[in-house]
């Protein structure tokens, strides 16, 4: 059994999602390959040929994938799944969860007339996986029968793949770009802070905070000392008090942090989903019913308004 990984970069370098990616496809089958279909994405490649466990890293290179258009990599995807060499079948495609995985895999899963599993979190053998489901309350065992299986992985449930590979390096025929799809431009919120998904320490607020003035008031000083990213209920959001890109949960971000620090934040299901699987979880409220307690490590019933600046002091 041998598994692709479709790896998400920027064409220089690997999104840290690849590396969990590759660590449940190892759980998959026995030799595990790596596509990177990009434009002037040698080092994305050489990236990938550096991580521990992979065999195989194949570099499809062409204009058509610079801008990571779904239609262009799905071609790409399904024509090397079609194969008819039994050296070079493959009988998974791993996706990571990300906005990325979920723009793709529904795509190849369609093309290849197969089920696609979605958001794993946990390989119990080649053809059968765990995933969360009703807002991470349940967790449901999946099992596969399909030739093959095109797969999406929930990058909080798996460690990081480490460093230190040698995987040989190939150049697979590109196919060609769609002509029903165009890149006309992008629009990216620039960040000086640690990107969501992949940060450390995460400080998220929530309606509580009142307005975006206050949430950047009483939020970013703690952010700043603990050098860690922002986030965001869903209330939050919805209210402006900031941005779309932070927020965290169901139809947010799955974070999984060393620390997340919830302010303000009274705890709905939709929430939770999205970041109790954090290491540690700190909860500051008011409101000692509020049910971010029952997962939070340490709690403390206080006004946010008073107890985060006495934080950021004592830090």
């Amino acid at each position: 059994m041998t598994t692709l990984v479709i790896a998400e970069h920027d064409n220089a370098s690997l999104k840290p999602s690849t590396l969990n990616t590759v660590s449940a496809a190892l759980q998959c089958g026995a030799e595990v390959h790596i596509l990177i279909a990009g434009h002037n994405a040698g080092p994305a490649a050489a990236a990938a040929a550096a991580i521990q466990g992979v065999a195989k890293v194949l570099h499809a290179e062409s204009p058509a994938f610079a801008n990571g258009l779904a239609e262009n990599i799905t071609a790409q995807v399904t024509a090397m799944a079609k194969t008819q060499d039994p050296a070079n079948s493959y009988t998974h495609l791993l996706f990571p969860a990300t906005a990325f995985g979920k723009n793709i895999a529904p795509r190849v899963a369609a093309k290849l007339d197969v089920g696609q599993i979605s958001d794993i979190t946990k390989v119990i053998s080649p053809d059968t996986f765990e995933r969360p489901i009703y807002a991470g309350n349940a967790i449901a065992t999946v099992q596969s029968q399909d030739p093959i299986k095109v797969i999406t992985v929930r990058t909080t449930g798996f460690d990081a793949a480490p460093t230190g590979g040698n995987a040989t390096i190939e150049t697979p025929s590109a196919q060609s770009a769609s002509a029903d799809v165009s890149f006309l431009r992008s629009e990216i919120a620039k960040n000086d802070r640690p990107e969501l998904t992949a940060a450390k320490i995460i400080v998220s607020g929530g309606r509580a905070l009142g307005s975006n003035e206050k949430f950047m008031e009483v939020m970013t000083p703690l952010a700043d000392k603990l050098g860690a990213a922002m986030g965001a209920s869903r209330a939050a959001v919805d209210a402006g008090y900031a941005p779309n890109d932070w927020q965290v949960g169901q139809t947010g971000k799955i974070v999984a942090p060393q620390l997340y620090v919830a302010c303000g934040i009274s705890g709905a299901i939709q929430h939770l989903a999205g970041m109790k699987d954090s290491k540690v979880i700190v909860a500051i409220n008011k409101d000692i019913e509020a049910p971010i307690f029952s997962v939070a490590d340490y709690g403390l019933e206080a006004d946010l308004f008073v107890a985060v600046p006495e934080l950021v002091k004592a830090l």
